[in-house]
């Protein structure tokens, strides 16, 4: 068997086994990662609190003082 075949046949495994690991630590990766939240964030005007509320929601209430808020755009 030529030598060059050799190394292609161990060239072609290594990376086949690196290309395997790399596909396996995605997999565990996706499956472990918190999604991210798709709550929207609000800031208090008056108390300067930072909290969070449903998706559909435009205008929120304040959890600490009561006062009605605009959500935060970034």
């Amino acid at each position: 068997m030529p030598i060059h075949t050799l190394i292609l046949g161990f060239v072609v495994m290594t990376l086949g086994a690196v290309g395997l690991i790399v596909f396996y630590t995605e997999l565990r990766r996706r499956k472990f990662q918190p999604h991210p939240s798709r709550d929207r964030i609000f800031r208090c005007k008056e108390c300067q609190s930072v909290y969070t509320d449903d998706p559909d929601v435009d205008r929120s209430r304040c959890p600490q003082c009561g006062k009605l808020n605009e959500a935060i755009e970034f």
